[in-house]
């Protein structure tokens, strides 16, 4: 059991090296309020008067008290400590490395000075502890915490918030479920208004980790005593209530020995409180004390000991995370090369081992952008938007010269139709723009391996980005220049022998043809039923022939204006008219074959106001004049043709704008990425200089590693108590 209390200590010194919270190792907190006795209760244990005295707060940051138990002939410590061998008592500070105090007087300045060090000198606290470990045969092996004492008003030059700041500090000491508290109280004051005690209950609820000490015995007022306080029945503490006495102010001015003041103390105690002076005094307080901490010790060890496990496996994560110190710099460097151009390949491929879930990026942001992006604002493409009736006429009027034309002139169709493909360039151009926007994104969708290598060293990190956009911005020019070229190659020559295109021209004469024939053929028809209305009208024969001549020219014109609404009928059936002609579905003229035609798919989408980028601007419509039927007739052979002819343009540029950008771009960089950075990166001369690690990153790790050993050694004190001494 003796063997525990020392390995607090020993884990105690290990994690105070590193300053690390996370672990809650057993001891006595000290609360109480100032002036309440904490210090003189501290000193009584010792054995000893080594701490700071005076008005006002004078513990203004938390002072660790470990009390080793050391008999003269104690080869472990006195061999430890070099220059003990003669020492009967000596004090260590963990933050002078080793120097020994055999002076208690030097000890009171030591923590005066590391006080000021820490707090400043305007009477402020700190929550950063001051560790001193005492040596000596006349203690019990302890671990005490002395806090600054509770106050209400600021005094001096100390904060505004000096009440707070002390409250939060002790709070945080005495929420360590494995921590004993000792509340001091005096026995001169009302134990119900205690302030110690209050905040011992706000914290500890059912009182399991608390013990009240009841100072100043000796100073209540004539008449009255502290037995209903001592026995519990003012407030019960479950661990107990022991009451002591102090030396007054005037004993330390006399510089009265603490030997003497526990001589009087028990000498107080069995002439005022003779049945309870066997459980009271600083003796029984130290007694209590030791057996308090060794049980809450043997209590909280194994739990302790599956906590630094499971920390040394998390702090060993970590450090692998944040890498090994560089060794080998140029092979360091061209493992970090290689690595980024295999995740970068990776992302684009989709083979990469951590897939985004909450974003399309690299390839598939591709795929989309080719397939989604590009395809439907293709899609939405009209063959005829932006080109009116009277666009379309007055081409056919300049390609026909000062002589009126018989038929359409092919000129007029060639020049509308290369007018609508050039359409096609800006939305192909703007993917690829789109394309090398996602490749310069994919750098920081790479791998969070090479994200932590980047992070490591922000140098090489912004090289390698330099290198990358570098090769990307020098693809663009080609890549851009081979869509324009795909364009100009559709402009340069307008194949009119395509075979889809073939079908429909062909039909041009023959539906030509067919509307005159029915036009002729209506009009013999209405001419023989014009003859026989002559021939049966007998008040026609009795007219003059001058009257039947007027009477006949009027029947004559009137057939023939029935002779042409039935021909603008038929033409309007062979041929009908776009009313919105940004719907291509709504075609169903025999001149556009099923191969031409927008599917369903493409009739959605374009129909839909929703798309994934308008890659086009709107192009707005004009109103044009009334046509007459041969003008009309003009303008929808010109339409349908110029109609055929794209959907077979749009559907090639469709296809080939991916291949070529995937080509000149995308498979580019990937088959080029690695040696470009190993051409530009990879020399002996700069690998000094881009492997210069981050310095956050530098702490971090020297952090990790400082913890990481530290909670080896600490498993390492742990595994060398039995089982036996635990129990």
């Amino acid at each position: 059991m003796e063997a525990l209390i020392p390995v607090i200590n020993k884990l105690q010194d290990v994690f105070n090296t590193v300053g690390a919270d996370a672990i809650q190792l057993p001891q006595i907190i000290v609360v109480g309020t100032q002036s309440s006795g904490k210090s003189s209760v501290i000193e009584s244990l010792v054995g000893r008067t080594f701490l700071p005295r005076g008005t006002g707060i004078v513990t203004r940051c938390p002072l660790v008290i470990q009390l080793n138990y050391c008999p003269k002939d104690d080869r472990e410590h006195r061999s430890t400590e070099e220059g003990t061998q003669n020492i009967e008592e000596w004090g260590v500070f963990l933050h002078t490395k080793g120097k020994i105090f055999s002076d208690f007087n030097e000890i009171r300045n030591e923590i005066e000075e590391e006080t000021n060090r820490k707090a400043g000198h305007n009477k402020g606290v700190c929550s950063e502890p001051i560790v001193l470990k005492i040596y000596s045969p006349h203690v019990l092996n302890l671990s005490l915490v002395d806090l600054p004492g509770l106050t209400k008003v600021p005094v001096g030059e100390q904060p505004e918030d000096i009440e707070l700041q002390i409250k939060k500090l002790i709070i945080k000491y005495i929420s360590n479920p494995n921590s004993i508290i000792l509340a001091v109280v005096t026995a001169n004051t009302d134990m119900a208004t205690n302030e110690s005690i209050k905040i011992a209950r706000d914290v500890d609820v059912d009182g399991r980790r608390t013990l009240a000490v009841v100072t100043k015995l000796d100073l209540m007022d004539a008449g009255t005593d502290a037995i209903d306080i001592l026995c519990g029945r003012v407030i019960p503490v479950k661990l107990g209530i022991i009451g002591v006495v102090n030396r007054s102010q005037k004993d330390i001015n006399d510089k009265k020995s603490i030997k003497d003041t526990l001589r009087d103390e028990a000498t107080f105690l069995q002439r005022k409180y003779p049945t309870l002076a066997n459980r009271n005094g600083t003796p029984y307080l130290a007694k209590t004390l030791n057996r308090l901490l060794m049980h809450h010790i043997r209590d909280c060890l194994p739990d302790l000991k599956t906590r630094v496990n499971v920390m040394v496996s998390q702090f060993q994560s970590l450090l692998n995370s944040y890498g090994d110190d560089v060794s080998d710099k140029s092979q360091t460097l061209l493992q970090i090369i290689t690595k980024f151009a295999s995740a970068y390949c990776s992302t684009i491929d989709g083979t990469s081992r951590n897939i985004e879930t909450t974003e399309l990026c690299g390839g598939a942001r591709i795929c989309y952008i080719f397939h989604e992006t590009f395809g439907r604002t293709l899609d939405s493409i009209h063959p005829l938007v932006g080109l009116t009736k009277m666009d379309i006429l007055t081409a056919i009027r300049n390609a026909t010269g000062p002589r009126p034309a018989l038929f359409v002139p092919e000129v007029s169709f060639e020049l509308l139709v290369k007018r609508q493909i050039r359409r096609l360039e800006e939305p192909s151009l703007r993917c690829v723009e789109l394309v090398h926007e996602e490749m310069q994104r994919i750098i920081q969708h790479c791998g969070t391996e090479s994200q932590q290598e980047m992070l490591r060293f922000p140098k090489l990190h912004e090289k390698i980005m330099d290198v990358v956009t570098h090769l990307l911005r020098r693809r663009l020019p080609p890549t851009n220049s081979m869509v324009e070229n795909l364009v100009a190659i559709e402009l340069a020559y307008i194949n009119t022998k395509h075979p889809d295109f073939h079908k429909d021209a062909a039909l041009v004469p023959s539906l030509l043809k067919s509307v005159e024939e029915d036009t002729i053929r209506h009009q013999t028809r209405n001419n023989k039923r014009h003859t026989v209305y002559l021939t049966n009208a007998d008040s026609v024969v009795n007219d003059s022939e001058q009257q039947n001549h007027g009477h006949n020219g009027r029947n004559n014109e009137i057939l023939m204006n029935a002779d042409r609404s039935n021909l603008r009928n038929l033409m309007s059936n062979i041929f009908p008219r776009q009313e919105n002609s940004k719907d291509p579905s709504a075609e169903n003229s025999p001149l556009s074959t099923p191969t031409h035609q927008p599917n369903d798919t493409e009739s959605k989408s374009v129909m839909s106001p929703q798309r994934p980028i308008n890659l086009l601007p709107e192009v707005p419509t004009q109103t044009s004049r009334r046509l007459s039927e041969k003008e009309q007739r003009d303008c929808d052979v010109i339409e349908r043709l110029i109609k055929s002819y794209f959907y077979i343009v749009r559907k090639s540029i469709q296809d080939s704008v991916p291949k070529a950008v995937m080509h000149f771009l995308v498979n580019y960089v990937k088959d080029n990425l690695q040696s470009e950075l190993v051409t530009h990166l990879y020399k002996s001369d700069k690998a000094d200089e881009l492997l210069n690690e981050s310095e956050h990153v530098a702490l971090r790790r020297k952090e990790a590693g400082d913890m990481l050993k530290a909670l080896q050694k600490a498993n390492l004190i742990i595994s060398e108590i039995r089982e036996t001494h635990m129990w």
